[in-house]
């Protein structure tokens, strides 16, 4: 059954939350190594101008990330992390485009917050850094919290379950309340089942076919598909090694879950989902 059910997080900004439907987050990676666009924006200007490209295209809200989660990657120094996305973070203040920031890192967090942030986007749910929870509650910024079992060097060892579905969903709970216990309100907790972290292409179907299960935990879900490894079968050709050739399957899967109440898609190509949403959300209404 489809859901008309959809949330939003406390503490948006007027116009984010006056859209009052799925926003489209466009990924911007300041990195030279994430799987799909390493090393195309890791220079400021570059990464303003296809920010600029990405709002023109649809996008609410752009996600920055200065350290690439792809499976294997290596971690780099908060300090490195910090010089790649603080500038980009600034500039785009200054323009008024709306940001998020993509970090496992409470120190991260506190100076993107500073340089205007209005989001955090934290793979790790809090798992990785014991400080990130008290971040959060300290800024009260909207929170969310990613569905995670391990780094990235170890996680495709982790994806063994009985029944994804369940398992996620107890896992996030568990997340969940430990964040609160934090400070955090609930009321600013999003809800992200990791998509391709620590789970195998079938792990990933799974989730998508039951996501309105995910709203048993009555929080907004936050959707990242875009590129990933599970999407390799629908490229054309069906062996290209071009991330961007899966690019038309995340915008079904936009419109998907779109029908299915989510709270926002996290893509790369936004001008594709940007459509997707709009006209599914226009036969939902």
């Amino acid at each position: 059954m489809k859901s008309n059910h959809f949330k939003q997080p406390a503490g948006l900004n007027s116009n984010l939350k006056n859209k009052n439907a799925c926003l489209v987050v466009g990924v911007l990676n300041v990195t030279p190594d994430s799987f799909s666009d390493g090393g195309q924006f890791n220079n400021t200007s570059q990464a303003i101008e296809h920010s600029k490209k990405m709002i023109s295209q649809g996008a609410d809200l752009i996600d920055i990330g200065g350290e690439s989660t792809r499976p294997g990657a290596e971690r780099i120094s908060v300090t490195e992390e910090l010089e790649r996305v603080i500038p980009v973070i600034s500039e785009l203040t200054k323009l008024g485009i709306p940001t998020s920031i993509d970090t496992m890192n409470s120190q991260t967090a506190v100076e993107a917050i500073k340089a205007g942030v209005q989001m955090v986007n934290d793979v790790s749910g809090g798992l990785n850094d014991e400080k990130m929870h008290h971040v959060i509650s300290k800024y009260e910024v909207p929170y969310v919290l990613m569905h995670w079992r391990g780094q990235s060097k170890v996680m495709d060892d982790l994806a063994t379950y009985k029944d994804v579905v369940t398992e996620v969903i107890q896992e996030l709970n568990q997340q969940i309340n430990e964040a609160t216990a934090a400070g955090i309100s609930r009321n600013r907790i999003v809800i992200d089942p990791g998509l391709g972290f620590a789970k195998s292409p079938e792990h990933n179907w799974e989730i998508l076919k039951n996501i309105n299960r995910f709203h048993e935990l009555e929080l907004p879900i936050y959707i990242g598909a875009s590129r990933k490894r599970f999407l390799a079968d629908f490229s054309y050709p069906k062996d290209s090694q071009d991330t961007k050739d899966r690019d038309m399957a995340t915008t079904a899967i936009s419109s998907y879950v779109v029908e299915h109440g989510v709270f926002a898609v996290r893509v790369h190509d936004v001008a594709g989902s940007a459509i997707a949403v709009k006209v599914a959300q226009k036969l939902k209404d």
